[in-house]
């Protein structure tokens, strides 16, 4: 019997064997891949459509982002309204979104309501009519959002770092101006659509309590289309980053609140140190507990919240580090950070405070795996990058028994500041 008297053993979670459950994988006739976890209680399934048609592969600023938005805004036979209307009535949403190499289309709904909605996910990728006064009004909106964001330090900040990053021509550094919405035409829309999504690069990413002739349905759906499967991913140019490292802009002669981005190019998923610096990048500031987040919100006071991250990037990536603080003590959080770069570099990180970072770190994992929208979003993410099951497995691994000396070796490598982009937006 239970006895409720002694508490439960506590168990650390780099004690759990974690397993990444395996996706089932089917080919339409066409020849586009679908990755499909069935799992759940719930009848209810996500399916996502990513497309490679992001702003790596537009002919102009903006073209990538309009097309992907108007999707959901009309047909040759239904408006926008009644698209919508579609979605609501059975109680399902349908989302887009555009990045730098990919776009997707999503959708969420019952099980028992995929024979009605996938009709419409095929029109609207097949058949989009992208209408002169649905662009007008998507070019007006914009504009408004954009006017109302530049005069938000933040915003300004992340436009400008990844421009001197990796260069105003790079997918990933590249940023959209007013005069590139007004410069917006269908027939450039129109174009990006007929190449990039009508017969365009295609991977379908399915998940939940899946109906029994879901490939079926998918199959008679999208294996027709002139879609092609996924042969690769656009060669970027080349880093073209500025000379020029340390910058200072001011945006908001009123403002009381300054921006701060650093960061340095950083090898993407494929390098052998990757899964290493997520750890080091832990640490750094990569959580709530992190020396960047004990330094300078807590001890200092200087912000609510400071972050290190690795972003997210198929091919070329870098390290970023972001906070905002008032515009007084900017410069000395700045000072701050190095510092912290500085006590990486030369001392050895205790265990107490790397075993805690390794079990927050599993813990993340963990749920990842909780639930089958979660685990398709981590097999998503392994084979978007072109990566497999080895790389989930050799990632735990790294985190549960890299040692502290290997981190310090790191530290030396990428935490030097010289090799640092250093802006402060105010």
């Amino acid at each position: 019997m239970l006895n409720r008297t002694e508490a439960p053993v506590i168990k650390d979670a780099i004690e759990f064997n974690l397993e990444l459950k395996p996706y089932q994988k089917i080919l339409l006739d066409n020849g586009v891949a679908v990755y499909a976890i069935d799992a759940g209680s719930q009848e209810v399934v996500q399916m996502e459509m990513v497309f490679y048609a992001g702003n790596s592969y537009e002919k102009a600023n903006a073209v990538a982002a309009a097309t992907n938005h108007l999707l959901k805004n009309g047909t040759s036979t239904k408006s926008a309204f009644e698209i919508n209307e579609c979605f609501e009535y059975y109680g399902a949403f349908c989302t887009r979104t555009c990045h730098n190499e990919t776009a997707v289309l999503s959708l969420h709904t019952l099980s028992k309501y995929l024979h009605e909605l996938l009709p419409v996910m095929k029109e609207m990728i097949t058949d989009s009519a992208f209408k002169e006064e649905e662009l007008n009004t998507y070019i007006q909106n914009s504009k408004q959002k954009l006017s109302v964001s530049l005069q938000k330090c933040d915003f300004v900040a992340n436009r400008l770092i990844d421009a001197y990053l990796f260069g105003e021509d790079h997918p990933y550094g590249k940023y959209i101006r007013a005069e590139d919405y007004d410069a917006l035409t269908t027939a450039q829309v129109t174009a990006h659509f007929q190449q990039h999504y009508v017969n365009g690069s295609c991977v379908i990413f399915v998940a939940g309590k899946l109906p029994g002739d879901l490939f079926e349905q998918l199959n008679k759906q999208f294996g027709k289309l002139s879609l092609t499967p996924v042969n690769g991913q656009p060669a970027t140019n080349h880093p073209l980053a500025s000379a020029q490292k340390k910058f200072r802009i001011q945006n908001d002669a009123i403002g009381v609140q300054g921006a701060i981005r650093l960061a340095t190019h950083f090898p993407n998923r494929k390098h052998p140190d990757f899964t290493k610096m997520m750890v080091l990048n832990t640490v750094f500031g990569g959580y709530f507990g992190s020396r960047l987040m004990s330094n300078i919100r807590e001890e200092k006071g200087y912000t609510y919240g400071i972050h290190s991250y690795v972003q997210n990037h198929l091919q070329d990536t870098a390290l970023m580090i972001s906070t905002e603080a008032g515009k007084d003590v900017c410069e000395a959080a700045v000072e701050e950070i190095y510092k912290e770069m500085k006590l990486l570099r030369e001392e050895l990180i205790d265990e107490e405070e790397l075993l805690l970072v390794r079990n927050y770190l599993i813990g993340i994992i963990l749920g990842d795996l909780d639930g089958p929208f979660h685990i398709i979003g981590r097999w998503k993410n392994i084979i978007l990058n072109n990566l497999d099951e080895k790389y989930f497995y050799h990632s735990v691994e790294t985190i549960k028994t890299i040692p502290a000396e290997e981190l310090q070796v790191l530290a030396k490598q990428y935490f030097q500041p010289e090799n640092f982009y250093e802006l402060v937006v105010i």
